[in-house]
């Protein structure tokens, strides 16, 4: 027999969790198992997103995009009533937009035509903004001329509008990039804001937003997609109507709220904040005629309204 090494004094031998007799795992192997097991789960769930670990934010600041960390208690210098915290909270960095939006979601219109309303997408605040911009600017609403590319004067249109050049300041790049986010197009293919007013008996008749013609697709190529921001709410017409969809507004659930001229085809309500993406493109990269959409006319109130076209390829604005 081996002779044994003896043990020193005040040193316990390592335990060693060997398998029990009858061959199962000790209770301690089985827990250290599952510790792993839940570990590795854990920082999976973390790297994919799943799950995140909170994390103290510092509040932004609008009015000159720096941060300052606020916290809680007497040494915040918040008052009592916490209206520090709310004018901090009413403080954030212009980059993201004005204001609050309401819950935000998207419902389907229609897939032939493709459109989409997405409720909420500027707040109450970004659409006055809009509007302050262009109210001094507001000129006679004119279309392209397919064989100069320039812009004419048309009974088919009777709105004023005005252009925002694209990128102008940081509320407008805030909501260009939300564009660009929601429709997946870069915001440099999009063309500048373009903001429209309707006063009572105004009007666009039916047309299509892309092109027929080579001259008007020499910058950033064809329209692909227009996405139509609503600024105001309208107390009766102005809709924008597909006549040609193979729906008809009597699915919809505001059928009863339409006027005449929206019930002859697929129309959509004007709502401020709301959007409403369609497209003049199929998948397969076809025109579409079947997003042949129009104007109706007011016909009590205002209706004010901002159009982003969208092309295949960069615009130059």
């Amino acid at each position: 027999m081996a002779p044994t090494r003896p043990l020193m004094r005040g040193i316990r031998p390592p335990r060693v969790f060997a398998a029990s007799r009858n061959g199962r795992a000790s209770p301690y192997a089985l827990a250290l198992a599952a510790l792993l097991v839940a570990s590795a789960f854990l920082l999976a769930l973390i790297a994919f997103g799943v799950f995140s670990l909170p994390v103290s934010a510092p509040t932004k600041l609008a009015t000159t995009g720096d941060t300052e960390t606020t916290g809680s208690g007497a040494g915040t210098g918040e008052a009592a009533d916490g209206s520090s915290s709310r004018r901090a909270r009413g403080r954030r960095d212009l980059s993201e937009g004005l204001g609050e939006r309401g819950a935000q979601w998207t419902e389907v219109v229609s897939w032939e035509p493709r459109a989409f309303v997405y409720h909420n997408f500027l707040s109450k605040e970004e659409c006055e903004y809009l509007i302050g911009l262009a109210k001094p600017r507001m000129v006679k609403s004119t279309v392209v001329d397919s064989t100069t590319g320039k812009s004419k004067d048309s009974r088919v249109r009777t709105s004023s509008g005005m252009f925002l050049q694209r990128g102008r300041d940081k509320v407008i790049r805030a909501i260009e990039r939300r564009i660009a986010d929601y429709t997946f197009i870069p915001a440099e293919n999009g063309e500048g804001l373009q903001v429209l007013h309707y006063e009572v008996g105004q009007k666009y008749e039916p047309h299509f937003d892309y092109f027929l013609d080579e001259f008007n697709t020499k910058n950033g190529g064809q329209r692909m997609a227009t996405i139509l921001m609503y600024l105001s709410d309208v107390e009766e017409g102005g809709e924008t109507i597909f006549p040609d969809a193979n729906v008809n507004s009597s699915s919809l659930a505001w059928h009863n709220d339409l006027s005449e001229c929206a019930k002859r085809g697929l129309a959509v309500k004007p709502k401020m904040g709301d959007a409403l993406l369609f497209w003049s493109m199929r998948p397969d990269a076809t025109l579409d005629p079947l997003s042949l959409h129009g104007g109706c006319p007011v016909i009590k109130g205002n209706k004010w309204s901002s159009t982003k076209w969208l092309h295949v390829n960069e615009y130059k604005a």
